[in-house]
């Protein structure tokens, strides 16, 4: 059990040694630096074809890694106004700046996400954009509280209880996901909290 403090839990983060894991508006995540993603694949034991999230701060610090035409930058831009920060994450044609290991099955995509949770944002826009997951081995049901993950993956860094209020009851389910097709519309791979229009 590795339990340290916001400063300490972003210099593990930034440093790309290790996994950790912070509260967001939907499940906990595990995260680390992009271009250590196969860390998190280590620690869930998790299938290279799921791909990682990519989350941020801001909107802002995620476009680079995505790529399409200007008429599709709107639309996506838009649709980020809409939802952001909150439980969506977008599936979207990655950048050459994203690493493979984030998406190993197809490097051609990305999932971007900026949370609705005042402390994971705080982090993140610290570290800049993280590779992220829920906390939990693979195929099983993601864990809500600091304890459990604590439990499950004793090397992963969270924080102390007293680094952000644990009475706020997380949402027991994960970020819906749309992803961008060829086409110009939506289609959802995983419905979760958030219901889009």
């Amino acid at each position: 059990m590795v339990q340290v403090s916001v400063d300490a839990l972003i210099d593990m983060a930034i440093s790309g040694e290790g996994v950790v894991s912070f509260p967001t508006d939907t499940v906990p995540a595990l995260a680390t630096r992009p271009d250590r993603a196969e860390l998190i694949f280590q620690t869930k034991q998790r299938s290279l074809d799921k791909p990682l999230i990519l989350m941020a701060a801001t909107p802002e610090a995620l476009w680079p890694y995505v790529q399409g035409t200007l008429e599709e930058l709107s639309v996506w831009q838009k649709t980020a106004q809409k939802y952001w920060p909150g439980g969506l994450t977008l599936v979207l044609p990655a950048s050459d700046k994203v690493p493979p290991a984030m998406n190993p099955a197809d490097p051609s995509t990305i999932g971007v996400r900026v949370p609705d949770s005042a402390i994971a944002q705080s982090i993140l826009a610290r570290t800049g954009p993280m590779a992220t997951t829920s906390a939990n081995l693979s195929g099983q049901p993601p864990l809500l509280t600091m304890a459990e993950i604590n439990h499950q993956f004793p090397k992963v860094f969270t924080l102390f209880a007293s680094e952000f209020d644990p009475t706020i009851p997380p949402s027991t389910l994960p970020s819906t996901v749309a992803k961008w097709e060829s086409n110009g519309q939506w289609t959802i791979l995983r419905q979760g909290n958030l219901v889009i229009s």
